[in-house]
């Protein structure tokens, strides 16, 4: 399980900062109408970022998340993924998102990320990053092997194994951007052998890339209500600050 509904991230705000938000709808080049929340500060001076949320899709969290972003200068829009099955509608804490999940393909998915990207684009962001979480920080990945001319992929706890389709070990060698990659060291499905591979590919790819495990957290640790990894948390967000400021050049 990814965070509780009622979960935030655990991300400071900052007091006073100035920013806007409004909820979207978007469209990716097939006609997918898909619901998406937007944050920017009133004076940019950072990059774009797209967010990939986890297998739930686009809820409050990160929602958050985009507004923690704009109060730090970087425009953001974080998308769902269920557009093509489950509508735009605001959806409540019983929307079976499993059998939504089992119906998204990899290029349904692409084709979204790239209609944020374009958003982000025709509002004259230059740099775009993608963050994901879980499902999305595979996505996050792989869209840095799908065509979107991004600056960076980061990717908390995301899988990087072949399932259904192929992972990001397997698509290394496609990736033109550099690669966060934020792991749980406790996570039971996302193993130190799974990560070892991962960081093994991209440096065989020639990728630039930095795979950081944090020894004893959990999947989802990246969690306020998870107070004991906080300190790990702390660490992850800054890291993709930092990564975001390093690439945006």
């Amino acid at each position: 399980m990814c965070f509780e509904l009622d979960s935030a991230p655990p991300v400071p705000a900052i007091s006073g900062a100035a920013i806007s938000h409004k909820e979207l709808e978007l469209e990716a080049a097939d006609g997918n109408r898909f619901a998406a929340f937007a944050a920017e500060p009133d004076e940019p001076a950072g990059a774009g970022v797209v967010i990939l949320p986890d297998v739930r899709g686009l809820y409050r969290f990160y929602e958050e998340l985009a507004l923690r972003l704009a109060e730090r200068g970087h425009r953001a829009v974080a998308i769902d993924y269920f557009g093509r099955t489950a509508g735009v509608g605001k959806r409540d804490e019983d929307f079976e998102y499993r059998e939504h999940v089992d119906q998204t393909t990899p290029e349904g998915i692409q084709a979204d990320v790239r209609a944020a990207v374009e958003r982000l684009r025709e509002l004259g962001v230059r740099s775009v990053f993608t963050v994901g979480f879980c499902f999305g920080g595979r996505n996050s990945w792989l869209a840095a092997a799908s065509g979107h001319d991004l600056k960076g992929a980061v990717g908390f706890y995301g899988s990087t194994v072949d399932r259904d389709t192929r992972g990001p070990t397997t698509r290394a060698a496609e990736m033109t951007a550099p690669i966060l990659a934020l792991q749980a060291g406790a996570d039971r499905n996302i193993t130190a052998e799974h990560n070892a591979e991962f960081d093994e590919a991209l440096t065989a790819a020639g990728v630039e890339h930095e795979v950081v495990t944090y020894p004893g957290a959990p999947h989802s640790f990246f969690d306020r209500s998870q107070e004991a990894f906080a300190e790990a948390s702390a660490d992850a967000w800054n890291r993709m600050l930092e990564f975001i400021e390093r690439h945006r050049y």
